[in-house]
């Protein structure tokens, strides 16, 4: 099976969304914008992708420079700004058996289907 981190408000989210459709796969998706991650959830996503929590922050958006840009934050308090702050978190975020990979660019998601 394969999960789909997805913002459907998001153009990159959706058209990754489109392309799992189309494989012959049963394809979970989850908004997490309406289905939020716990702090569990998020860390261990995290992890699957072998990548520091601020790699996942959209560092572009307004609540980011305005509330955190320039602050010394713990990879606790980054992951907490994301919860609290969902719209910070990178996308869309595909998995499939135990490996990861953020959708920017697309090919990053074939590399693991």
């Amino acid at each position: 099976m394969i999960t789909i981190f997805h913002n459907p408000r998001c153009s990159k989210s959706r058209n990754c969304n489109l392309m799992l459709a189309k494989l012959n796969e049963k394809v979970e998706v989850i908004n997490y914008m309406k289905t939020p991650f716990s702090f569990d959830s998020l860390s261990n996503l995290i992890r699957l992708l072998n990548i520091e929590p601020m790699t996942l922050v959209r560092t572009n958006e307004v609540v980011w420079k305005e509330n955190f840009k320039g602050k010394d934050l713990s990879d606790a308090e980054i992951i907490t700004a994301m919860l609290d702050h969902p719209k910070l978190i990178e996308r869309p975020i595909v998995v499939k058996n135990n490996k990861a990979a953020i959708g920017r660019p697309i090919e990053n998601v074939l590399k693991i289907l």
